[in-house]
């Protein structure tokens, strides 16, 4: 097989209108829709309990949706069994057979099928060098390490040649070093065979590492569905902007409009994002990523937040600063280690580039009554 090109196709080959999903009185997906594209590696990502497993399995065939339709290659398959769906499943506990071979357990799909032996052999030779493991056909499963076992499971489903891949939290049991290694090989083999694959996972850095698109669920819903990019440094909703990354939240009210900025009065102060998107009066939130936090001895035009030097953090490459705001809040700032950093207990003003400040809408009622008793500094 040749190597495909970079760009994913245009062309929708799952889609998911209107779908539900409810346990008895527990509703744990919420009329969801998307569309997925061929040739894509798209993750669902969220916490634990957020509904992206149940997604995943509704469109494998393994769960039935209490409502709404699902499609592969424009085709409804909602009342169709997994084995009918031009799709297969990698889970992360492996689900392999310890009492065969790689060579068998790869194979055991095309056996199934009564595929002529002579092909099942060329294929599955195919297979053992795509993942890496030829000479290990003849190994049992249980004398192979958690990372070959993965490759083994990724070679079982994708032998059968289907439209869609599904992972369910694939790497989960791997170690560290051995799950960011197998990141890389799975995009490597995604990209070579161009098949579309459909992600579970609720490692933040995992999904920004291998998606072409990603959608973050959050208690049944789609919170946002963009690119890594757009969803790190143009975060719509709170909960994206904290749960991918760190984030510096302020509540805030947008107290004017002017050609070049807004300016927000926020508890802490006064600050200044871009005017896009926002108008006067309203209520939103001011999201600033760690790395995007600036400070400086003297005042800075259109800011006058003042904070309290509180602790340093070595990470590695990186210090991690945290302040203490005048209102008790802190805020974490990042940086590699060039420059001078002020000292514990310093007072420093706080400010940011306009185009690093993110206004996010205020997402409920109850939220929007507590911003309007917040006392606008």
């Amino acid at each position: 097989m040749s190597d495909v090109n970079e760009k994913v196709s245009d062309e929708v080959i799952v889609s998911l209108l209107n779908v539900e999903k409810w346990y008895g009185s527990n509703n744990v997906v919420k009329n969801m829709s998307m569309k997925i594209k061929r040739g894509e590696f798209l993750t669902l990502l969220g916490p634990s309990g957020c509904g992206k497993t149940t997604t995943l399995r509704m469109i494998s065939g393994f769960e039935e949706p209490s409502a709404g339709v699902i499609k592969i290659e424009n085709e409804s398959v909602e009342m169709k069994e997994p084995y009918q769906r031009d799709v297969n499943t990698v889970f992360q506990s492996y689900a392999l057979f310890p009492n065969m071979t790689v060579f068998d357990n790869i194979a055991y799909g095309l056996k199934v099928k009564k595929v002529p032996k002579d092909e099942i052999k060329t294929r599955v030779e195919e297979m053992l060098e795509l993942v890496q493991l030829k000479g290990f056909e003849k190994r049992r499963i249980d004398q192979m390490s958690g990372g070959q076992k993965q490759r083994v499971a990724i070679a079982r489903a994708l032998i059968n040649a289907p439209k869609v891949l599904l992972l369910d939290e694939p790497l989960g049991a791997l170690d560290l070093k051995l799950r960011k290694q197998m990141q890389l090989e799975l995009k490597r083999l995604q990209k070579k065979l161009n098949i579309t694959f459909v992600y579970v996972t609720h490692d933040q850095e995992e999904a920004l590492t291998m998606s072409d698109r990603i959608a973050v669920m959050n208690g049944g819903i789609i919170e946002q569905l963009d690119s890594p990019k757009n969803i790190y440094e143009h975060p719509k909703t709170k909960f994206v902007a904290t749960f991918i990354g760190e984030s510096n939240i302020f509540e805030a009210a947008v107290n004017e409009v002017k050609e070049d900025c807004a300016v927000v009065g926020m508890e802490c102060g006064r600050g200044s994002i871009l005017p896009d998107d926002v108008s006067l009066g309203d209520n939103i939130y001011v999201s600033v990523r760690p790395e995007d936090m600036r400070f400086d001895t003297e005042s800075v035009e259109g800011f006058n937040i003042k904070a309290v030097v509180k602790e340093f953090i070595y990470i590695g490459n990186i210090t991690k600063m945290v302040a203490t705001l005048s209102n008790g809040d802190e805020i974490k700032f990042t940086r590699l280690h060039t420059g001078k950093l002020p000292q514990v207990g310093d007072v420093i003003n706080v400010y940011w580039s306009l185009k690093d400040g993110i206004p996010i809408p205020t997402e409920t009622a109850a939220e929007l009554q507590a911003l309007k008793n917040v006392k606008i500094g």
